[in-house]
C-alpha cells in the first residue's frame, strides 16, 4: 500500500480528471460507494471459490460480530446501491465510480494490495450497442491521455445456459487429463473450470490449446450479439483481437468480455477489463436487468501516462511572492488574492515567515517558479511591484499593481 507523494499527485489528478471528463461527456453519472461492505455481498457476487473471495479479501468481524470486507472491486457495491435506492426502477442508468480497492496479493509491479480503479457501468440496456459504447469510451480515454500502445482483446462467454453446457464439456475434457493439471487447476476444476483456460502455466499451454472452444457451443442469441458488437467496432475503426481464452476471473460474466492490454508493463499488462453481467442484479433479488461495465486499473495506467507527452502534470508554482516589511506583507496578501481571483489557474506561492531578500530569492529559485514578484518598502511608496524572470536572463520590470494580472497573463502559459 503506497503513498502518492506530491511529485506524483499532479499526474494522478490529470489522469483522473481526463477520464472523468470523458465519462461525463458520454452521460455517465458518478456514484460514490463505501469502502467497507458486508462480506456476504462479495461472497455472493464474486463466487465463494474465486481467488478473490478464497484468498485475497481483507475481511474481519466488527464489534457486533458482523463480517465486513474492504471492497476488492466496485460492481457488487454498485448493484447493491442500485437495488437499495431503487435506481434500476428509473429506466436505463449509466454510472461511474472511482477510488481505492483492496486485495491481499503478492505485491509486484502494477499489482498492489491497495490499488485504485475507475469503473463505468450501464444498467437496463441489452443490445450490443452499449457494449460498443463502453469500448469506444475506453478508446477515447487512451487517445485523450496520449496512450498509443494499448490493444483490445475480445471474446464472448455466451448466455448463462451456454456457459452451463460448456462447463460440463470442459470438466469432461480436463478430467481426462488430470495428471497435466497444476494445483490451482485441480481446485478450479470442481467449481470454475473456465478459469483453467486463463492459466499462465507454460507446462499447460498445449493442453489448453487443444481444449474445446466455447465458440463452438454458442447459441443463436450469443452469436448475434457478438456479431453485432464486432460490426459496430469495425464501423468505428477500432481494431481488436479475438481471444477465445479470455474468460475473466469472476463468476458473474456472460456474453461480451474484453480487456485492454499493453506490453509495456511486463506481466501485469491488463489496464482495463470488463464485460456483461446480465444476471447479477437478479441474483441479488432485483428485477431482470441487463448490465455491462468495465474497470480501469489506475496504477498501471499511470505508469503509461507518465511516459506519454500528455502526462506532464505540473505542481511547481508559476510565481513566488517575495515580501519585505509588515506593511508590504499585508498588501502582498491582498494583491495575491486579487491575482488568484483574476487568474484562477495561476499557481502562486506566497513567502511566509521571516527571511532576507537573498534567502527569499533562494527559496523562490528552489521552488521551480518561473517568476518572482518583489514587494518591499520602495515598491510600497510607489504602488509598484517588481517582476523578475527566474529561468532566463532578463531585466527586472517594475509594474503598477493594476497591470500585474494583464502582464502575467501574457508571460505564463497555462
Amino acid at each position: 500500500m503506497h503513498d502518492a507523494l506530491p511529485e506524483k499527485t499532479a499526474l494522478w489528478r490529470a489522469l483522473e480528471q481526463g477520464i472523468q471528463s470523458i465519462l461525463l461527456g458520454y452521460g455517465y453519472e458518478e456514484l460514490r460507494l463505501p469502502i467497507l461492505e458486508k462480506t456476504e455481498l462479495f461472497a455472493r457476487s464474486l463466487g465463494e471459490t474465486t481467488d478473490i473471495v478464497a484468498k485475497e479479501m481483507y475481511s474481519f468481524l466488527d464489534r457486533n460480530n458482523e463480517g465486513l470486507t474492504l471492497r476488492p472491486e466496485g460492481t457488487a457495491g454498485a448493484v447493491r446501491a442500485g437495488l437499495e435506492h431503487g435506481l434500476f426502477h428509473q429506466g436505463p442508468r449509466r454510472l461511474w465510480y472511482g477510488g481505492p480497492m483492496f486485495r491481499y496479493e503478492r505485491p509486484q509491479q502494477g499489482r498492489l494490495r491497495q490499488f485504485h480503479q475507475i469503473g463505468a457501468e450501464a444498467y437496463g440496456l441489452e443490445g450490443p450497442d452499449i457494449d460498443a459504447e463502453l469500448i469506444l469510451l475506453c478508446a477515447r480515454c487512451w487517445r485523450a491521455l496520449g496512450l498509443a500502445d494499448i490493444r483490445l482483446e475480445l471474446n464472448t462467454l455466451g448466455t448463462a445456459a451456454v456457459r452451463k453446457r460448456y462447463r460440463r464439456v470442459l470438466v469432461e475434457y480436463f478430467s481426462d487429463h488430470l495428471r497435466q493439471l497444476d494445483e490451482d487447476s485441480h481446485r478450479r476444476l470442481a467449481h470454475n473450470p473456465l478459469r483453467i483456460l486463463d492459466s499462465k502455466n507454460p507446462a499447460m499451454q498445449a493442453l489448453l490449446a487443444a481444449a474445446p472452444a466455447l465458440t463452438d457451443h454458442l447459441d443463436e442469441e450469443s452469436t448475434e450479439h457478438f456479431a453485432g458488437l464486432k460490426s459496430m467496432l469495425d464501423g468505428a475503426n477500432i481494431p481488436y483481437r479475438l481471444n477465445p481464452r479470455l474468460v475473466r476471473g469472476l463468476d458473474y460474466y456472460n456474453k461480451t468480455v474484453f480487456e485492454w492490454i499493453t506490453d509495456a508493463l511486463g506481466a501485469q499488462g491488463t489496464v482495463c477489463a470488463g464485460g456483461r453481467y446480465d444476471g447479477l442484479v437478479e441474483h441479488f433479488g432485483g428485477p431482470a436487468t441487463p448490465a455491462v461495465g468495465f474497470a480501469i486499473g489506475l496504477e498501471r495506467l499511470l505508469e503509461l501516462f507518465a511516459r506519454s507527452a500528455a502526462g506532464g502534470g505540473e505542481t511547481k508554482p508559476h510565481v513566488y511572492f517575495i515580501v519585505a516589511g509588515a506593511a508590504a506583507k499585508a498588501a502582498a496578501i491582498t494583491l495575491a488574492e486579487a491575482l488568484r481571483d483574476q487568474m484562477p489557474r495561476l499557481r502562486l506561492t506566497m513567502h511566509c515567515g521571516a527571511g532576507s531578500f537573498k534567502s527569499q530569492f533562494k527559496k523562490a529559485d528552489r521552488s521551480g517558479a518561473d517568476f518572482a514578484l518583489i514587494l518591499g518598502e520602495a515598491e510600497m511608496e510607489n504602488k509598484t511591484i517588481g517582476l523578475k524572470a527566474l529561468r532566463e536572463d532578463a531585466q527586472q520590470e517594475q509594474l503598477i499593481w493594476s497591470e500585474l494580472a494583464q502582464v502575467l497573463s501574457r508571460k505564463i502559459e497555462f
